[in-house]
């Protein structure tokens, strides 16, 4: 596993999947960041992202997962702690497109809700994607052209219950989104945000115990009761989806595209 703030190179055969190199619009010759690409949605942005020819940057605290990602898409390895800036200050500024994805959640009612756990999730999920664009989006300038896709989600238009830091962060990160299109547009960088719903991820199955406790229901319940209630589509999504929106947005045809959200929410915010 390597330390902190070292970038290793992962050897491995890139890894494909059906359709994705064939997308119009191929990146060969992009740099493409990716946080938390050890699993879930980052880890299929980060195989996106490579099957259409980017060269792949795997950032990740979990550096033995992180390393399976690099090794699968013959991607660059950089683990790191985002809530510490140094960290963060440490990973490479060569990015043309960054995917902020990484994120954590907790549930409980704000009387209840660990404040250093809260400042936590703000830091991983605002502060570090300033961050790293205040490091990226110049050399993304001075070449003219950058995509900036920020994972946030259905909790970035609507609020729910019990995710008072989840829900700040996400509705911060929109506004974030917004401020660097206007700012980028000029320089031929695109920034929006993609806005699922619950997602099958290691992230969403860690909640169901939290949410069983907080809603006062029986955690078989969960599912329907609380994750799927609001949605139309009644399933969760898959990580493999929501790669393929971002994939799409970072192709040429989308350089008009920004300032937006792709709303992947099932029909949640339909109602």
């Amino acid at each position: 596993m390597a330390h902190p703030h070292e970038a290793t190179r992962a050897r491995g055969t890139p890894a494909t999947s059906p359709g994705l190199s064939a997308v119009p619009g191929s990146l060969h010759g992009r740099t493409a960041m990716v946080t938390g690409a050890a699993s879930g949605i980052g880890r299929a942005c980060a195989l996106a992202l490579a099957a259409s020819g980017a060269r792949v940057q795997v950032v990740d605290v979990d550096g033995e997962a992180a390393e399976r990602t690099a090794a699968q898409i013959d991607g660059t390895l950089h683990v790191a702690d985002l809530a510490d800036p140094e960290a963060v200050a440490a990973l490479p500024a060569d990015a043309d497109i960054v995917v902020n994805n990484a994120g954590l959640q907790h549930v409980a009612p704000i009387t209840e809700f660990d404040p250093d756990r809260f400042a936590l999730m703000q830091r991983i999920m605002v502060e570090a994607p300033f961050r790293i664009l205040h490091r990226t989006l110049p050399g993304m300038y001075a070449r003219g052209w950058g995509r900036v896709v920020n994972i946030s989600s259905v909790h970035g238009l609507r609020a729910s219950p019990y995710k008072s830091a989840y829900v700040t962060a996400k509705h911060a990160l929109q506004g974030l989104s917004k401020v660097i299109a206007l700012e980028g547009a000029g320089h031929g960088v695109t920034s929006n945000c993609v806005n699922p719903g619950y997602v099958r991820t290691p992230l969403v199955e860690r909640q169901i115990s939290q949410q069983a406790a907080a809603h006062g229901i029986p955690e078989a319940d969960v599912m329907s009761d609380v994750l799927l209630e609001r949605s139309a589509v009644k399933r969760l999504i898959e990580p493999d989806e929501v790669a393929r929106a971002v994939l799409w947005l970072c192709a040429p045809h989308a350089a008009s595209i920004t300032g937006t959200d792709l709303v992947m929410d099932g029909g949640w915010t339909a109602r």
